[in-house]
């Protein structure tokens, strides 16, 4: 019996016949520049210290550091976010080692312009936590809770401190009400009105921090959830959008990104700035994890998160694989 009529005529398959094919259809394509590498660096050490947690990453020395900068910017990767990692002995209440222009962080900034110069966006984290002996974002009140508008003023002394060892890009991540605000006037009293903000607008309270705190030596004591958005609601990252971006947010960030690709793709549908996302530690080391137990493909599944993210609306992805995957665009994979 012929059934010729009853065959479909739409056959999508058509567009999915060879890696050629599919390659000249993609919808979404990943490029080393959409990618972005955080990066740790350990005052008082004299070799990389490997994150457990986080298996191929490390805090870096000084010199570590700037190679690693260096291989970044050959890979094609646009930027590179650095995180400081001061001495114990170094944390306080305040967190002053974060403001002290000889603190770890100004000198790994200094460390990789020198290195880079303007090649490469230097890009630095703008909170307290690594720098306090509490491990919050902020300074404490008398009752142990965040004083948003006491750490406003401290957030203005690290982004002058910040732009004045050279970087290009600050990005507040505390989550402190107003902190875009403070930031910007803090930058354009001293003249850097050229240092543009990358703001965490939409920051969850997420278990998926777990290995991050080991990378920077968190001392956190308790939670953060008073100040890190509740994972449930998405409407308030919409608040928090219109927020920054009238107080002059130049770039507007969501993190983590894979459990928040909803938020992600709202937020990007939203604006006209650039938006990114960051693939945090938790969502790195699931991976590494899985891969090692051999329950699935490393560079598969890596390629695919990342394509994810893109695909739900990130020009800017921050992920610890930068490097390696845009060293293997480079190679053709």
């Amino acid at each position: 019996m012929n059934s010729y009529g009853s065959f479909p005529g739409a056959r999508p398959r058509r567009l999915r016949t060879t890696p050629a094919m599919r390659r000249m259809v993609a919808e979404t394509r990943l490029h080393p520049a959409d990618l972005i590498l955080p990066a740790f660096v350990r005052e008082g050490i004299t070799e990389p210290a490997p994150i457990s947690a986080m298996p191929g990453v490390v805090q870096h020395t000084r010199d570590t550091l700037r190679k690693a900068a260096v291989e970044a910017l050959e890979a094609g990767v646009s930027g590179i976010m650095l995180f400081g990692v001061p001495e114990d002995a170094k944390k306080d209440a305040a967190g002053t080692a974060g403001t002290d222009p000889d603190g770890i962080l100004q000198v790994a900034i200094r460390d990789v312009r020198a290195e880079v110069g303007d090649e490469l966006v230097i890009m630095s984290d703008l909170c307290l936590d690594e720098y306090t002996d509490h491990g919050h974002c902020g300074v404490l009140d008398a009752d142990g809770r965040v004083d948003n508008d006491a750490t406003l003023e401290r957030y203005a002394e690290m982004a002058q401190v910040q732009a004045d060892a050279g970087v290009h890009v600050v990005g507040p991540s505390g989550m402190m009400d107003g902190q875009v605000g403070v930031v910007r006037d803090a930058l354009d009293t001293i003249g850097k009105e050229d240092v543009s903000i990358l703001a965490y607008t939409a920051k969850y309270s997420s278990a998926f921090y777990g290995p991050f705190r080991e990378a920077v030596g968190s001392s956190l004591k308790g939670d953060r959830k008073t100040y890190q958005q509740d994972p449930a609601n998405l409407r308030e990252s919409m608040r928090e959008l219109a927020l920054d971006l009238e107080e002059g947010a130049d770039m507007v960030m969501v993190k983590p990104a894979g459990p928040y690709l909803d938020v992600l793709a709202k937020v990007a549908e939203s604006v006209d700035v650039p938006v990114a996302a960051y693939q945090i530690s938790g969502e790195y080391a699931m991976v590494e994890a899985a891969a090692e137990k051999g329950w699935i493909d490393r560079d598969r599944a890596i390629f695919e998160t990342l394509t994810g993210i893109r695909r739900a609306g990130a020009q800017m992805i921050l992920t610890y694989w930068a490097t390696e995957v845009a060293q293997k665009f480079g190679r053709g994979d």
